[in-house]
């Protein structure tokens, strides 16, 4: 299973983007989307260095809550 993060990018060089998200930052590859239409302040979903898909704003949100509860409820079981 594979899981792809859902960040905000902020910085455009070429094919590589710098993201952040929840205080994280990452340079990312956007060769993956290299056909899509891809902007500053834009959401992607990352998985291992690249983006993979762009995403709304409120998809990111809907994400990052689901990821809070999986975490809350793991730290509940620890």
């Amino acid at each position: 299973m594979c899981l792809a993060v859902p960040m905000q990018i902020t910085h455009i060089d070429g094919d590589n983007a710098h993201c952040v998200a929840k205080g994280i930052e990452r340079d990312v590859s956007l060769l993956l989307l290299e056909d899509d239409d891809i902007k500053l302040g834009d959401h992607v979903l990352i998985h291992v260095g690249y983006a993979l898909q762009k995403i709304s704003a409120d998809e990111a949100i809907s994400s990052w809550e689901l990821l809070d509860q999986m975490s809350a409820e793991d730290d509940l079981l620890a």
